[in-house]
């Protein structure tokens, strides 16, 4: 049986009620998610561009038993296939209320100098803008039902500038930007826009990824050994430890609750003191 500890302890029932549209659901981040809201009450649909993972993803949450689950292959850049996701969400599930708006591609590590810009237009491409188009497509059909909730999730590339990572914390950056700008435009909607911004996540892909292409960066800021990269990374953290993904669900689900409904324009850092 898959592992569903995803973080905790969950409320029962806060979102009885809802359905909640999480891109980039199959990875990570978006999985925990959506594990967490299955447990607290909520309809998923959910969406991504990898297939194969999504109908993993279907099935690991099938063991929690949401009352309604689907799952929308869907490429965040094409904005025609973004209209047809909100519009096919929306109406097999009976509206969306909520938006968890997490699909990201971390990108190359490379010095300023030498980054690819190939690259550098696809992290823009799937980051920005096809978290705007998410978020423009998902938030005009709240604005017809009379408010709802949105999460992005940022990082803090977005808020430090890491070396190596040119692109992504450019993007990143925009994303809070965006949101800060979303939530200002949506309030007289009776629509929030909070963000979210993780630091070092581990163990895992994503933390055993960066180790190794920093180490590969060659920069002065880092070994070239990717074990001791990691070992400097966690002394860079005040609380002396990576973030665990978990750790991650229960505050989106607090910014889409009741409990945060004076609470919009903000990126909560969830990063061990960091920044």
């Amino acid at each position: 049986m898959a592992d569903t500890s995803w973080g905790g302890p969950p409320v029962p029932g806060r979102f009885d009620g809802k359905t909640i549209l999480i891109t980039g659901a199959a990875g990570d981040i978006g999985l925990a998610t959506a594990g967490r809201f299955a447990q607290e009450g909520a309809d998923l649909a959910l969406a991504d561009l990898d297939q194969d993972a999504l109908r993993r993803a279907e099935a690991t949450l099938r063991e929690v038993g949401p009352r309604n689950l689907r799952c929308y292959p869907c490429d965040v850049t094409d904005e025609k296939a973004v209209v047809q996701l909100t519009e096919q969400a929306a109406r097999e599930l009976d509206g969306i209320d909520l938006l968890f708006n997490n699909a990201g591609y971390q990108g190359e590590f490379a010095q300023t100098h030498r980054f690819p810009a190939q690259d550098f237009r696809k992290i823009l491409e799937v980051n920005v803008t096809g978290a705007f188009l998410v978020l423009r497509e998902v938030t005009a059909h709240m604005a017809e039902r009379g408010g709802g909730a949105v999460v992005n999730t940022a990082s803090m590339a977005g808020v430090e500038g890491p070396p190596n990572m040119l692109g992504y914390g450019a993007s990143k950056g925009a994303v809070i930007t965006m949101t800060m700008t979303a939530a200002k435009d949506l309030a007289p909607l009776g629509i929030r826009v909070n963000a979210i911004s993780p630091a070092y996540m581990g163990p895992g892909y994503m933390w055993d990824r960066q180790t190794r292409k920093q180490a590969e960066a060659g920069s002065q800021y880092f070994p070239a050994d990717p074990s001791a990269v990691g070992d400097q990374m966690i002394e860079s953290i005040p609380m002396r430890r990576c973030g665990r993904i978990e750790e991650i669900p229960g505050t989106v689900a607090f910014l889409m609750s009741p409990d945060a409904s004076y609470i919009t324009g903000v990126n909560i850092p969830i990063a061990g003191g960091i920044g």
